[in-house]
């Protein structure tokens, strides 16, 4: 039976069509180039620059194994650090990342559905806000992004044109996405069994089918070195289980607590709403999706012009969700609104382009117009917010708490902190690390700052709580042989959650009664270290 016919290609005319992708694509890149300038660094994107500033890339590579990454980015950033330290800079190699993804998959789009739906996915992927925060941020996302659109159409070109070369940059490319990010695991799984459903049949192109089993062979050898060598030790810190247990414990199946049913529906509804950064946009998404996957399930046939046929496209869409809610439910790996859940906007949004080109309104420009308000909507009314709103992570805001500091604070005073605000003192206030890197790890690492000192908690005493600051402030107090009475002054910045009004009222009575706000997420202030804090551990 022929495939259903195609909707009319808008914009309709050939300079239109051509133009307004590159707009498009233009605006996608300011809006990530504009991100990028105006907040400052979150907790991990300063730590990824202080593992990446290392004296040589071995001890780099060595750095970035502390983390819970392949270390490609941290070696990138390693070379990349000598253009300059500002956030911009620094953050330019996700801009255009980020920026590069939202073409390859226009172009992929095109191979595979036809100009009008590859440009409501341009216009997704764009503007998603979740893939604009993800592209502006020192971080792994938007390079995996990159690789594994830059794997998509690379394997279409390849089979379209029985091209070795090209089937070879797509091996390169899945490699690169494996030396980014463990979720990559899902995408070569997923990806390896669709390249075996499309390269069907193999013996009518054997020598492009030998050029990708190659490729295949080693990226399983890639997967096992990280597995055994990197994956392993971190299970065994513990790190994984600490993880799953706090603030990704929603997105992780416990027995018991819920319903595998009601676990796999919400969890899939809150991949979209940390999509689209909103709700209603995130619900609408996921229909599109599911609109999307049945069309494609419904149709069959051969498509023409060497297209993938339907049921293959919905196989590619439906099959991570699949493995990925597998392992949620066997404890494995975090499904639900986490950005380490972002590869799954490739298959979601793209699934969902095929459901919104189901609708043919009267005009063409309709549907991309629609689309464009609702993602200015998602954009400038999130909701959920994110953890730190626009409006308290302005640059100058830091800036402002950095100067204040600098004038509150006399030389020689020590400067206290939890581990996320010590990786935002080390490079605002500091210049340079004064966090622990390395294992084993003290439980408080000492460093000069400037004309002060620093004095920070290990990484397992990434944010202070009130419940636990007594006993943290007399084992640096004991750590560190202050004498009673001895003033020191807090820096608390990053992720403030809601436990910053509790901690606060902790301080009081110490001498902080009215600690030095900047937004909602920046404070300092300065507190005595009483006689009896050194009690408390004993």
């Amino acid at each position: 039976m022929p495939s259903a016919a195609r909707a009319p290609d808008y914009p309709s005319s050939v300079a239109h069509e051509n133009l307004l992708p590159v707009l498009v694509l233009l605006a996608a890149f300011l809006a990530r180039l504009y991100e990028a300038w105006a907040y400052f660094f979150n907790p991990d994107e300063a730590l990824h620059y202080f593992l990446s500033k290392q004296s040589s890339v071995i001890l780099a590579y060595r750095a970035a194994l502390t983390n819970a990454h392949p270390p490609l980015l941290i070696l990138v950033l390693y070379y990349w650090r000598t253009l300059g330290r500002s956030e911009l800079v620094l953050r330019l190699p996700s801009v255009l990342a980020g920026t590069a993804c939202c073409w390859f998959i226009y172009l992929w789009l095109k191979l595979v559905a036809g100009r009008s739906t590859a440009f409501l996915g341009l216009l997704l992927f764009a503007f998603a806000p979740a893939l604009i925060e993800l592209s502006a941020e020192v971080r792994q996302y938007a390079l995996l992004l990159f690789f594994m659109a830059a794997c998509l159409y690379l394997s279409e070109l390849a089979i379209r044109e029985r091209s070795l070369l090209v089937m070879c940059w797509f091996s390169l490319s899945l490699w690169g996405a494996l030396l980014t990010h463990y979720s990559s695991l899902i995408f070569a799984f997923t990806l390896g069994v669709y390249m075996l459903v499309r390269l069907y049949s193999y013996r009518e192109r054997p020598r492009l089918v030998a050029i990708w089993a190659a490729g295949q062979v080693v990226a399983l050898a890639l997967t096992w070195y990280f597995l055994v060598t990197h994956v392993a030790r971190l299970r065994e810190s513990g790190m994984a289980r600490g993880i799953a247990e706090t603030w990704l414990r929603k997105s992780i199946y416990h027995s018991g607590e819920s319903h595998v049913a009601a676990f796999v529906a919400a969890q899939t509804l809150r991949v979209f709403t940390y999509t689209l950064s909103h709700g209603i946009g995130g619900a609408l998404t996921l229909l599109a999706f599911l609109v999307g996957i049945v069309s494609l399930l419904g149709k069959r046939g051969v498509s023409p012009g060497g297209r993938p046929v339907p049921r293959e496209l919905a196989l590619l869409f439906g099959l991570p969700f699949v493995v990925n809610c597998a392992a949620a439910l066997a404890g494995l790996y975090p499904y639900g609104a986490t950005r380490h859940n972002a590869f799954l906007a490739l298959f979601g949004l793209c699934g969902a382009c095929f459901g919104m080109a189901r609708w043919k309104p009267a005009r063409a420009w309709i549907a991309p117009a629609v689309l464009i308000v609702c993602l200015a909507m998602c954009n400038f009314f999130p909701a959920p917010p994110p953890l730190i709103r626009a409006s308290n992570h302005r640059r100058v805001l830091m800036q402002s708490a950095v100067d204040s500091l600098r004038e509150s604070a006399p030389a020689g005073s020590i400067l206290f902190a939890d581990y996320q605000s010590g990786l935002l003192l080390g490079y605002y206030v500091c210049g340079h690390e004064v966090v622990q890197v390395f294992p084993p790890y003290q439980s408080f690492a000492q460093s000069d700052c400037d004309a002060y000192t620093a004095i920070t908690a290990r990484p397992q005493e990434w944010k202070f709580y009130s419940s636990d600051f007594p006993e943290q402030l007399a084992e640096f107090a004991q750590a560190t042989n202050l004498a009673p009475g001895t003033k020191v002054w807090l820096f608390d910045a990053g992720w403030i959650t809601d436990s910053a009004p509790a901690l606060r009222t902790e301080l009081q009575p110490r001498g902080c009664a009215a600690p030095k706000s900047f937004g909602d997420n920046i404070l300092f202030c300065q507190f005595a270290v009483g006689a009896s804090d050194f009690k408390k551990k004993e």
